[in-house]
C-alpha cells in the first residue's frame, strides 16, 4: 500500500513538472518574434492591464463585437464556440488579414488547366492575347469541366483557384465585372463567367477580384521552413516568392510582383496594427492607457511607411510593361487597391469616413470577405469613443491626430508604391523622414 501511495505521488510530481516545463516552452514559442521593425515598435504588448494583448492572460474583447471568441495560443486547436462544432470565427489578432495557412502553390489534377492559364494570361502582352487564352479554353471545353468541379474543392484550394480566376479576370479587363450580371455576357466569356460565379458561391465572396486576393493569396516562401511558425511571422521572416508571376519565367521578377509581395509583406508587418485597434476598441477617451495605445499606433504605422520606403527602391529598378500599368489602372478603378491593413487603421482612427464619406469606406471594403468586412465594421463602432478626441483639445487630442497624420503619411507612400509599379521610368520614393 505504501509503495502504491509513493508510486502515485510521484506520477503526480512527474506530471506537474512536465505540465509545468510544456507551459514554460509553449509560453516561449508563443512570444513575438524578434528583429521586427514594427514589433519593436509596438514593444510587444499595448498599455493597460487588460488590453486584448494576443495570448495574454486577460483578453479583453468589446461587448457585442464580431471577434469574441479568445485569439486561440499558437499551435494549439482553435477554440470552439459555446454549443458549436466549428471552428472559431476568423480573429484578426491571430494574423491580420493573411490566410490562416500558406497559400495553396500548386494545383492538381483537372485544376492544373486553371494555373497553366492563369500563368500563361498574367504574362500576356495585351488584353486581346489574355481574352485568346481564355476563348482556346472554351472552345476546349476546359472551363466547363473546371466548372463541374468546384463543388468538389475544399475552401482552401477554393480560395487559390479564386486567385488564379482573379489574375485572369485582371488579364483580360474584366475586373469590374459582376459574373452573374446578363450584360456581363456581353463583354466577357460566358464559360468563364459561369465558372467565376461558381468559385465566388464556394468562398462566400463575390467582389474577390482585387489586391487582398491578388496579393494575399498569391505568395510562398522561397524555402520550405524548417518547421511550423505562425502564418504572419512567416511572411515577415522568410524570402517570399510570387505563384503566379506576372514576369516570365527566368527573367526577374517584375514591378507588378513587387508590389504585390510588398503588400503582403506590409500586411504581416501590420498585425500590430490589428491587435492595437482590439486594445483601442471600447475604451474611453479620458482612460489613461488611451493615448500610449494611440503613441504606439503612432510608431507602428512610422515603421510600416519606413518599410514601404525600403521597398521602393527595388520596385522602382523593376521591369514593367503596359499591360501591368493596364492592370493596377483597372483595380484602381474599382476602388480594389487599398490593403486591409491601411483599412483596418481607418476604422479606428476614421479618416476614411471623415475624408472620402462612408460610402466610399465601404466600396472599399466590399472586396474583402464577409467576415473581415463584420470585422471592420465592430471597429468602426467600438473605437467611436477614441475617435471623439479629434473634437477636443489637449495633449490625448494631440496624440490623436498625430496618428491620423501618421496613417495619411503610410497611405501617400502606398499610393506613391503604386503609382511607381504602374508607370515606367519612374524615380524611386523620396527617403523617408
Amino acid at each position: 500500500m505504501g509503495d502504491r501511495v509513493t508510486m502515485t505521488t510521484a506520477m503526480t510530481t512527474a506530471t506537474a513538472m512536465t505540465a509545468a516545463m510544456t507551459t514554460r516552452v509553449t509560453a516561449a514559442e508563443d512570444g513575438p518574434a524578434t528583429g521586427v521593425t514594427a514589433e519593436e515598435a509596438v514593444q510587444a504588448a499595448p498599455a493597460g492591464p487588460a488590453h486584448g494583448v494576443p495570448n495574454g492572460p486577460a483578453h479583453r474583447v468589446p461587448e457585442g463585437s464580431a471577434h469574441r471568441v479568445p485569439a486561440p495560443r499558437r499551435g494549439a486547436e482553435p477554440a470552439l464556440p459555446d454549443g458549436a462544432g466549428a471552428p472559431a470565427p476568423h480573429d484578426p489578432r491571430a494574423h491580420g488579414f493573411l490566410p490562416e495557412r500558406p497559400p495553396v502553390r500548386a494545383m492538381i489534377g483537372t485544376w492544373t488547366r486553371l494555373d497553366a492559364m492563369a500563368r500563361a494570361a498574367a504574362v500576356a502582352p495585351d488584353r486581346a492575347a489574355a481574352v485568346a487564352l481564355v476563348e482556346r479554353a472554351r472552345r476546349a471545353e476546359e472551363l466547363t469541366a473546371l466548372r463541374q468541379r468546384v463543388s468538389r474543392l475544399s475552401l482552401r484550394n477554393a480560395e487559390a483557384a479564386a486567385m488564379r480566376i482573379a489574375v485572369i479576370a485582371v488579364s483580360c479587363g474584366w475586373c469590374g465585372l459582376d459574373p452573374q450580371a446578363p450584360a456581363a455576357r456581353e463583354v466577357a466569356d460566358e464559360a468563364f463567367l459561369e465558372l467565376w460565379a461558381a468559385i465566388a458561391h464556394r468562398i462566400d465572396h463575390d467582389q474577390f477580384v482585387a489586391l487582398p486576393t491578388l496579393a494575399l493569396h498569391n505568395w510562398a516562401p522561397e524555402r520550405k521552413p524548417r518547421r511550423h511558425i505562425p502564418i504572419d511571422q512567416l511572411a515577415r521572416t522568410e524570402a517570399l516568392v510570387p505563384i503566379v508571376r506576372w514576369a516570365p519565367e527566368g527573367q526577374p521578377l517584375s514591378r507588378l510582383d513587387r508590389l504585390m509581395l510588398a503588400a503582403t509583406r506590409l500586411e504581416a508587418h501590420g498585425i500590430w496594427l490589428f491587435r492595437l485597434a482590439d486594445t483601442l476598441a471600447g475604451r474611453s477617451p479620458d482612460d489613461s492607457s488611451t493615448p500610449t495605445a494611440l503613441r504606439r499606433l503612432v510608431r507602428v504605422q512610422h515603421a510600416l511607411r519606413a518599410q514601404l520606403h525600403a521597398e521602393a527602391a527595388e520596385l522602382a529598378a523593376a521591369p514593367a510593361t503596359p499591360q501591368q500599368g493596364a492592370v493596377l489602372g483597372a483595380l484602381a478603378e474599382q476602388g480594389a487597391l487599398e490593403p486591409p491593413v491601411l483599412q483596418a487603421a481607418d476604422a479606428v482612427l476614421g479618416i476614411g469616413g471623415r475624408r472620402m464619406g462612408e460610402g466610399r469606406r465601404q466600396l472599399l471594403r466590399r472586396h474583402l470577405p464577409a467576415q473581415h468586412r463584420a470585422w471592420l465594421s465592430a471597429m468602426d463602432r467600438h473605437c467611436a469613443p477614441v475617435r471623439t478626441l479629434a473634437h477636443r483639445g489637449g495633449p490625448d487630442a494631440a496624440v490623436y491626430r498625430e496618428a491620423q497624420e501618421s496613417l495619411i503619411a503610410l497611405r501617400r507612400t502606398y499610393t506613391a508604391l503604386v503609382q511607381t509599379a504602374a508607370r515606367p521610368g519612374t524615380a524611386p520614393l523620396p527617403a523617408a523622414a
